[in-house]
């Protein structure tokens, strides 16, 4: 079999956004963004939510970590101590408050577990959080839309970008598996070995990010270290055959890597970590530089097969 990348065939199917998808994007925008109107006449009550002022005594002295200005705390949501919220209760605005409390025995500061304590508080503002109506109102407030119908229509068309933006991606990978099937390839034993060590290196620091290690993991989900290594082989395989295919297309159509899109390259990793073009030179070392290029010519190539594919959109 020799090595085919042109004239690949595929069928491209595209989703097109319903009704009904919209909807539920409203929805979730309507529960994400409740109404938060400002209590001027009554005391606070219980699922108010206030914001506050406090300082915490212990033995008439104040104590490190118990301070804060302009506080949010919904009253009963548990957020503070037990006895701390419920004495916030039928209190009104810019009226000193002195919460008494215990700590409790295992309480994570031991200078502080099982000792009573006083917070002096200061109630600045009650607010009561409501749904909105899928209105006009809604639009103009949340969505910053002048008529819920012109939101509605934005949304249609944000929402029908980024389903067609995932399908081409998914597209383009396809067919580049598809050419990489093709390719003469033998996959190097320490190579492999590396690449299935940097997937499960990978993994380890994404549940790190979610407090958890991957022994816990593997706990949850009943498998072991040794199978997740095991189960890594074939993605890491068929992930080095396609960078032999990609690096292969490069030499064989001369494809290069211009400057103006490494900078558009830069431009997307700033934007995407919230830094400036002038932030990343702290990191642009050799090896950034290469996984830059890297990722510029993956897509160059992803797009030229993609480009000289015979494909059927349903």
């Amino acid at each position: 079999m020799s090595f085919t990348y042109k004239g690949l065939q595929a069928k491209h199917n595209r989703h097109i956004v319903t009704e009904e998808e919209i909807q539920r994007h409203l929805l979730r925008l309507q529960q994400q963004n409740p109404r938060i109107a400002s209590i001027k006449d009554r005391p606070t009550e219980k699922g108010d939510e206030v914001v506050l002022d406090y300082a915490g005594y212990c033995d008439g002295v104040q104590f490190a970590g118990g301070t804060a200005q302009n506080q949010t705390l919904v009253l009963g949501s548990g957020m503070f101590i037990p006895g701390f919220e419920e004495q916030l209760l039928d209190k009104v605005p810019e009226e000193p408050v002195v919460v008494k409390v215990t700590f409790p025995k295992q309480y994570h500061s031991e200078e502080l577990a099982g000792k009573d304590a006083e917070f002096h508080c200061t109630i600045h503002e009650i607010r009561v959080k409501t749904p909105y109506e899928l209105d006009d109102i809604f639009a103009q407030e949340v969505g910053g839309f002048y008529t819920l119908e012109e939101m509605k229509e934005n949304l249609a068309k944000s929402l029908q970008e980024y389903t067609d933006e995932r399908g081409e991606m998914d597209l383009q990978d396809r067919l580049l598996r598809q050419a990489a099937a093709t390719l003469e390839f033998t996959v190097d034993p320490e190579t492999l070995e590396k690449a299935v060590n940097e997937q499960l290196q990978n993994m380890e620091a994404q549940l790190k990010q979610q407090g958890l290690t991957l022994e816990m993991y593997c706990s949850f989900m009943q498998t072991t270290v040794e199978d997740l290594r095991k189960d890594a082989y074939p993605a890491a395989e068929a992930a080095l055959r396609n960078q032999a295919a990609i690096e292969r297309i490069v030499a064989l159509e001369n494809l290069e890597a211009t400057q103006e899109e490494i900078g558009q390259a830069l431009a997307v990793i700033a934007r995407q970590n919230k830094l400036t073009i002038e932030d990343l030179k702290d990191y642009y070392d050799e090896e950034f530089e290469k996984a830059v290029l890297k990722s510029v010519l993956t897509s160059k190539v992803m797009r030229f097969i993609r480009d000289a594919a015979d494909v059927t959109v349903v």
